[in-house]
């Protein structure tokens, strides 16, 4: 059998099995949605606002009729200075001349409404989805998850603790900025990482902050152990998780294929960068037709296995090939390492001219003052070169590894090459 004969019977195959799942819901969940919402049901498994959980019980927090608690988490997530340089950050491809590609920015967006779509047709709580879904990358590393890995690898060498971009972005918006969140919206964005896919998310029964400090020290001291036991303590938390990988599944495709470093015809399915409408339109209507009414959020085993397929498929073509990781790797972790060296040199001579100084503790120091709080920077000197770090920018990282280490070379991007 010739090799092109054997791509077409494989991607046959695939194209069978995603054809056996539904875009659409059944008559019967439509007529049950119709009848429900005629007669002014609620989900009794949604997390109202009257249970929100905040750390202080600030005044200036309370909420009121035309903003309830959640919505108030949103406002505080936008307004961070983190959520800004969500635009300057990474989704898949850092290093490419084109501003069509997707950042951190577009990312959380499309996140937050996929599962508001998903929550809404549930009966879920709408603006709590959406502060997870908005705030559960504020942590993340300039260069996406390659970065992630370099700063895991030298901050674990040094210190035995374990880098998260989802425990850092608790850290970002609880510690960092004091924004005093609610535990249902820190709790979500501690347990969305995508990369642990299941079938079937159940509640983890979490009710208080202090059980939730104890989780979040665990992820720190014991990496993914804790990490792949996760499980949120709302259905809005486990509708974003599952979210946050129908958002990137597709849409990386499509950035890979703009990019140039694919091409339409690359993938098993055959759908090319018109996966990501499939997903977007089939995966939703599974999981709220497996989901409705139920104390669970859930898929079928078909979608399940798809997205696992998908997703597979997705690190053998992108990530560990086209993306960052395949290119620049070992140029990147010698670039943090340094950059950690030197940040950390910085702190223990109380070097206020230097950059950590004057571009991350000023800043923390100054945004914590309007809520009578102070950065404890020198408490743990390897948590603040952490944070300033995770902070950078993609184009912030690499102007200042190049200004302090002449002899990283990054790429430079040239927009327009005329030929």
């Amino acid at each position: 059998m010739s090799a092109f004969k054997h791509i077409q019977q494989d991607r046959e195959v695939v194209r069978a099995r995603m054809d056996a799942i539904p875009n659409t819901l059944s008559d019967d969940l439509v007529r049950r949605i119709q009848s429900d919402r005629d007669r002014g049901w609620v989900n009794p498994y949604r997390c109202d606002n009257a249970s929100a959980l905040r750390r202080d019980p600030r005044p200036a927090d309370d909420a009121n009729i035309w903003r309830p608690a959640f919505v108030r988490d949103v406002e505080k997530i936008i307004h961070t200075p983190a959520y800004t340089r969500y635009a300057g950050k990474t989704q898949v491809f850092s290093f490419r001349s084109n501003d069509d590609l997707s950042r951190r920015g577009i990312h959380v967006q499309l996140v937050s409404r996929i599962a508001r779509d998903i929550g809404y047709a549930l009966g879920l709580n709408c603006d709590l989805i959406e502060a997870i879904g908005l705030g559960h990358d504020l942590g993340h590393t300039p260069f996406g998850h390659a970065g992630e890995r370099a700063l895991n690898e030298v901050y674990h060498a040094r210190t035995g603790r374990w880098f998260f971009h989802n425990v850092h972005s608790v850290r970002v918006l609880d510690v960092l900025y004091g924004r005093n969140l609610t535990l249902q919206t820190l709790d979500g964005v501690l347990c969305h990482n995508g990369e642990y896919e299941q079938r079937v998310f159940e509640l983890s029964g979490l009710t208080d902050f202090e059980e939730f400090d104890r989780i979040v020290e665990s992820c720190y001291e014991t990496g993914d152990i804790a990490i792949g036991h996760l499980r949120p303590m709302t259905l809005e938390g486990c509708v974003v998780r599952i979210s946050d990988i129908i958002a990137y599944v597709g849409r990386d495709r499509q950035d890979a294929i703009e990019a140039g470093l694919l091409s339409e015809d690359a993938f098993d399915d055959g759908l090319g960068g018109a996966y990501n409408s499939w997903i977007l339109s089939h995966a939703s209507a599974d999981i709220i037709q497996h989901s409705y009414g139920k104390d669970r959020i859930e898929m079928s085993e078909e979608l399940f296995a798809e997205i696992r397929r998908a997703k597979a498929e997705n690190y053998e073509k992108i990530y560990r090939s086209s993306g960052i990781e395949g290119e620049r790797a070992e140029v990147l972790s010698r670039a943090f390492s340094l950059m950690y060296e030197h940040c950390l040199g910085d702190l223990r001579a109380r070097d206020e001219s230097s950059y950590i100084f004057r571009h991350h503790i000023a800043r923390i120091q100054a945004a914590l003052a309007h809520y009578g709080r102070t950065y404890e920077w020198e408490k743990d000197l390897d948590q603040t070169v952490v944070d300033y770090i995770a902070s950078m920018t993609d184009g912030y990282f690499a102007e200042l590894a190049s200004k302090l280490f002449p002899e990283i070379q990054f790429p430079q991007r040239t927009y327009i090459n005329e030929r």
